[in-house]
């Protein structure tokens, strides 16, 4: 079995008195200990850590930054603190946690060892329960990045290990303005000015009724684009087809998105993504411990039942810390009546969650143009069809262009039609779906004529961004995506396709934001997009093993796209060997890929020329090296 090092900030944790919580309640110790994995799970996740060990009560996970790690572990135990605090002290699971920043050996099957991993289980024995202890080498990564304060506990002798380790405490509680030590800290960059954060805070404290803000915290950049949601949260479950018919589930499931959709235009609301929330789809739920998994305060649920022109919609918001309900309703409609509705339920949910803002609501419908909305419900059924979640195959692509060409020709101010329809062109070119080498013409043309017809929809403007992209117009395509980041400062699609392309035309200090960002709020949606731009970010620094790394976490392992980036990468590092049979399942895919096709590549996703001159470095040290002058495709 091969091995290699590498530098890693690795996160030990372990519950502190399991063995009497086990004595005490089995069952009870054992659900809070599930129930403590997942929230490491996520967290973990979420800072772009791998998690690599959870046995018995411990976890292990290594991060490619000391900053994401102890970043992760203060979150970890805010979270751990507010579900103990409902619970009798007796009962309350708390967690030790260690970090370090080592050397570390990885085997194939990716779990690793030394010193690294044995420094940071030792510091976890050092910590305080609900605690957090980190070595020296972490604390000069950290210092001066998070809002938190050290202690420095001097040089720790610990077992197994020669040379005393410089260990610090990590005083989470202590008063963000006012570090108890001299190197007091800043999170992520510089802090907004403190009198703008006060009447930042009291507006918030005004507008919200007091019942909860969400787990995610609020970053400090005073780009708004980068900063996190700071409301309540929400989770919309997907509503039940009660029509007797698997046939008519996208419409239930276009309904819900839609409410999602029209939920996360309230600023002051966070919302989490339809595909976070799907995944709950057909399952029977409690929703307390659905809200402390999802770190949401609220949860909607209901059901659709379809008979011919009329509807049935049933809808309730459920507070997640309570299980009480706040609101339940029946709507019974002529389908033509189904915005309204939709509208209807919304409002409810904002008057409902917002003292006294029902007005947000009502302002956000005001800046709905009518474009938006087709007269015709059979557009709106066919855009419903064309994106219910499928498999992306050729089949697949064909059938929905047909579905959104005709409702276009059906409703052609149909502002999402032609959103759908300039996207799905994209995805077909990017996954040769479509025959062109470059980008299909229709992208551009419909997705500008969709911001014509909803200047207030986000992803009209992101593809409309994309369309000034591939057409080497980036000063049309930065007004476009900062309009999408404005409308949509959530949407983790919105932000991780943006950065990727930010990234590409050498912004790649902003695009690692917007991906990073992304991936807090949904690293299910920011999936390939995410690894992808840091993959290159990584790749453009000269760091190929974290470039190797963000490979390997891509979702979409089959693709040539992700093949083909562990080739420049195994080639860099000095191992062609490796890179052999990753670009064999390029050309297996791809029958007539070659070095000249991934630089034509490059270069039509505007990646810079000395960028693409040092990617194709790395596929020559593979052995793939071009067979013309400057990497240039001839026909």
């Amino acid at each position: 079995m091969t091995t290699h090092r590498k530098l890693a900030a690795i996160l030990c944790a372990d519950a502190a008195g399991y063995s009497r919580l086990m004595a005490d309640d089995e069952a009870a110790t054992l659900r809070s200990l599930n129930d403590a994995r997942t929230l490491f799970r996520e967290r973990i996740q979420a800072h772009g850590g791998r998690l690599i060990d959870t046995a018995g009560d411990s976890v292990l996970a290594e991060f490619p930054s000391a900053v994401e790690a102890v970043d992760c572990a203060v979150e970890i135990q805010h979270e751990l603190a507010k579900r103990n605090a409902q619970l009798a002290e007796h009962r309350r699971m708390q967690f030790r946690i260690g970090i370090n920043l080592g050397d570390v050996i990885q085997q194939e099957d990716e779990t690793i060892y030394g010193d690294g991993v044995n420094v940071a289980a030792r510091l976890q024995t050092l910590a305080e329960p609900s605690g957090i202890c980190i070595s020296g080498t972490a604390f000069d990564q950290v210092e001066g990045k998070l809002l938190v304060a050290y202690k420095f506990i001097g040089e720790q002798q610990v077992k197994n290990i020669a040379k005393p380790v410089r260990a610090y405490r990590v005083l989470i509680d202590a008063p963000a303005g006012k570090p108890r030590q001299a190197h007091g800290s800043k999170r992520r960059g510089a802090m907004i000015v403190a009198g703008v954060a006060i009447v930042m805070i009291l507006i918030l404290g005004a507008l919200w009724n007091g019942q909860g803000r969400t787990k995610v915290h609020p970053s400090p950049s005073e780009d708004p684009a980068l900063a996190m949601p700071s409301g309540p949260a929400i989770a919309v479950l997907p509503f039940t087809n009660m029509s007797g018919d698997p046939r008519e589930d996208y419409f239930s499931d276009g309904l819900t998105e839609d409410i999602i959709t029209e939920l996360a235009r309230v600023r002051e609301l966070h919302v989490l993504a339809r595909n976070t929330t799907f995944q709950y789809k057909g399952q029977a739920v409690d929703v307390p411990a659905l809200g402390r998994k999802l770190g949401v305060q609220y949860v909607m649920e209901g059901s659709v039942r379809r008979e011919k022109e009329r509807v049935r919609i049933t809808a309730q918001l459920i507070d997640a810390n309570t299980g009480a309900h706040l609101w339940a309703e029946r709507y019974d409609r002529e389908l033509k009546d189904i915005f309204a509705v939709q509208d209807e339920i919304t409002s409810r949910i904002v008057s409902a969650i917002a003292a006294g803002s029902a007005g947000l609501l009502q302002e956000s419908a005001r800046r709905r143009v009518a474009g938006k909305r087709p007269e015709n419900l059979e557009a709106y059924e066919l855009v419903l069809r064309a994106t219910a979640p499928r498999a992306y195959t050729q089949q697949w692509y064909d059938e929905t262009s047909a579905l959104l060409e005709r409702a276009i020709r059906v409703e052609p101010n149909y502002a999402r039609a032609r959103q759908e329809y300039a996207w799905l062109k994209l995805l077909g070119w990017i996954f040769r779906f479509e025959k062109s080498t470059l980008p299909p013409d229709e992208i551009k043309h419909n997705a500008i004529k969709a911001v014509e017809l909803d200047p207030n929809d986000a992803l009209a403007h992101r593809t409309a961004a994309y369309g000034y992209f591939f057409d080497h117009q980036l000063e049309s395509f930065e007004r476009e995506s900062q309009s999408a980041l404005a409308l949509s400062p959530y949407d983790a699609d919105v932000l991780t396709q943006l950065g990727m392309a930010c990234s590409m035309i050498g912004k790649s200090g902003l695009g690692t934001k917007l991906v990073k960002k992304a991936y807090q709020l949904n690293p299910v949606s920011a999936g390939g997009w995410y690894h992808s731009a840091l993959h290159y970010n990584y790749y453009r620094d000269g760091d190929y093993r974290l470039a190797l790394e963000m490979v390997r976490g891509h979702p979409g392992q089959t693709m040539c796209e992700t093949q083909f980036k562990y080739v420049a990468a195994y080639g860099q590092l000095g191992e062609p060997e490796k890179a052999k049979e990753h670009w064999n399942n390029c050309v297996r895919s791809v029958p007539d890929f070659s070095a000249e096709r991934l630089a034509e590549i490059l270069r039509v996703w505007n990646f810079q020329e000395p960028f693409i001159e040092h990617y194709m470095e790395g596929i020559r040290k593979a052995g793939y090296p071009c067979r013309n002058p400057g990497c240039k495709l001839i026909p």
